[in-house]
């Protein structure tokens, strides 16, 4: 739906420009000041007497005429009043049309307005900018999701056999989507990738997640070259009840580490304090947060130490759990009962490092990072306890749902008393729906005893041992 916003914009800014490029063209120029440009002034008019005396004159010089034809006509002339000084008497001082045309030089000063600016693609440089930047990120969005369907598609390809190996259901969610591909592969959204894999033994179910950098995102690439960040793979395997025994354990990078310590419910109770993985012969910068020591100790063995040391770079964290409920509640959030847990087994696991992709190298040790989470999953269902980490985590526990209770004691109070009087409220619509009034009757006794009862003072009855 974004894809399409996209192009509709840019099509109407692109049309909005080219109509307004030649609307300016083809508009003629709005001079206000043509009138003072295209004003002639009119040559002054000879007088009507000088003009019909020129006409009789040459009407004179190209008529041959006999002096007999001539008529002579005695008295005054037609004409005659032209010739009548005193009947034009002031006409040049007025300003008339036909006085003659004055020396003066004109006082009337015409300002130079420049012309109507024309359409010139230099005018439009805002419009031009918002469509290049539309249509780099039409280009980054198309380019970077197809990129991480490759990166998604490729790993798929070179983990399926593996999963297949250890599962009997692999990317078999039990819902149709038309988001599910071929393989099984989710899409959640254009970064985010899932598959779902069931029928193995000790385990429920596990889900893999691939969280793939935002590059459809064009703010999220430019952030990424200030802030890298790496395409990963979150595991999660769901144990199951009775296989494992109960302890908390997590081993992480030590920005990982103070997220989990910071929000997750489950380490931030049990095991909030980080110790360095040196002291477990881990890598630097690895930090383990332990609730019972002879877990970590018996967690940490050999083989994933050598894998730890050969493949840093790619692991993110490791985290075991028999009390996992998520991020921890916010502050306000009033809870009657304790959150649900769960016994899981999470695995963060670099698929690229610095925001590059794995070449084949990366690939296979990517597998081998995957044969470790199954190796982790078979190692916790032989793993047991000694009695003194058994009775170490069960006081553990009992201590937390105490803390619990005493936390949301008034709250518990309160909601059993509200229950209290819910039920008494329904029974004495009850009664008075029955019209009964021997039942009505008894009730409100009974009622007003135990409010009596209540209302009474509150004393301790001392017993005295007979001398």
């Amino acid at each position: 739906m974004k894809l399409w916003l996209v192009v509709v914009h840019i099509i109407l800014v692109a049309t909005n420009i080219w109509v307004t490029a030649h609307f300016h063209e083809e508009l003629p120029e709005d001079n206000e000041f043509a009138e003072f440009e295209d004003f002639e002034e009119e040559k002054p008019a000879q007088t009507i007497n000088d003009h019909n005396i020129e006409h009789l004159k040459e009407s004179n010089n190209n008529q041959d005429f006999d002096e007999e034809d001539v008529l002579i006509v005695d008295g005054d002339s037609e004409f005659d009043h032209f010739q009548d000084e005193e009947e034009f008497e002031g006409l040049d001082a007025a300003g008339g049309s036909a006085g003659p045309k004055s020396d003066e030089p004109s006082t009337l000063t015409i300002t130079k307005i420049p012309l109507h600016l024309r359409a010139r693609w230099d005018s439009f440089y805002l419009e031009i900018l918002m469509i290049i930047g539309l249509l780099v990120y039409f280009i980054n969005y198309v380019a970077g999701r197809f990129k991480n369907a490759h990166i998604a598609e490729v790993w798929l390809m070179e983990h399926k056999q593996l999963l297949l190996d250890n599962f009997s259901l692999v990317g078999d969610t039990g819902k149709s989507s038309k988001d599910i591909s071929e393989s099984g592969l989710v899409k959640e959204s254009q970064s985010h990738y899932s598959l779902y894999c069931s029928g193995r033994v000790g385990c429920d179910s596990m889900l893999i997640e691939l969280k793939l950098i935002k590059r459809q995102d064009l703010v999220a690439v430019l952030a990424q070259l200030v802030r890298p960040q790496n395409d990963q793979a979150h595991i999660r395997v769901e144990l199951a009840k009775d296989e494992t025994d109960s302890f908390v354990l997590a081993i992480a990078t030590k920005r990982t580490a103070m997220h989990l310590v910071r929000d997750m419910a489950d380490i931030s109770v049990y095991c909030p304090e980080k110790r360095p993985g040196e002291k477990f012969g881990l890598p630097s910068g690895f930090y383990v947060m332990s609730e019972i020591a002879e877990a970590a100790s018996a967690i940490l063995d050999t083989r994933v130490l050598q894998a730890f040391s050969k493949f840093a770079p790619y692991i993110d964290y490791i985290h075991i759990s028999d009390q996992f409920s998520g991020p921890k509640q916010q502050e306000d959030t009033t809870q009657l009962t304790m959150p649900e847990v769960k016994r899981v087994l999470l695995v963060g696991l670099n698929i690229s490092i610095k925001g590059r992709t794995t070449n084949a190298e990366g690939q296979e040790k990517l597998k081998l990072l995957l044969q470790l989470t199954f190796y982790l999953l078979d190692k916790l269902r032989r793993f047991k306890l000694s009695k003194e980490g058994k009775s170490k985590a069960d006081k553990n526990r009992l201590r937390v749902e105490e803390a619990f209770l005493k936390t949301t004691h008034a709250a518990r109070a309160e909601a059993a008393a509200q229950r209290r009087e819910e039920r008494r409220r329904a029974e004495k619509e009850r009664i008075l729906q029955e019209e009964d009034p021997d039942k009505q009757r008894k009730w409100e006794e009974k009622e007003q005893r135990r409010l009596a009862k209540k209302r009474a003072p509150k004393m301790k009855q001392l017993k005295i041992k007979p001398m």
